[in-house]
């Protein structure tokens, strides 16, 4: 169960300035969450497989393969400055 000073405790380590009527509220409210999952912690849920997602993942990303590719002359075509076989950027530093 919690208790007023845990609620304050709480909030001091989060920095949060609380009216009493607040720290009231908040005290009820987490005592009410506790309350609930103590009501779930008596489900048998001995035939339920643990889940890390609710939905099912898998890798969308495709396998990295060596493909077709720009030849050098047609990627530089509209490059606005170049320099031999490369883009020629401005110098930043």
């Amino acid at each position: 169960m919690i208790n007023k000073s845990d609620v304050e405790h709480v909030a001091l380590l989060a920095r949060l300035e609380l009216s009493e009527e607040e720290k009231e509220l908040y005290t009820k409210q987490l005592s009410d969450i506790l309350e609930h999952a103590q009501t779930l912690n008596k489900l048998d849920t001995e035939n339920v497989l643990p889940t890390a997602h609710v939905l099912p993942l898998k890798n969308v990303f495709r396998e990295d393969e060596v493909g077709d590719h720009l030849d050098t002359e047609k990627a530089l075509s509209n490059a606005p400055d170049k320099e031999e076989n490369f883009f020629r950027v401005p110098k930043i530093v």
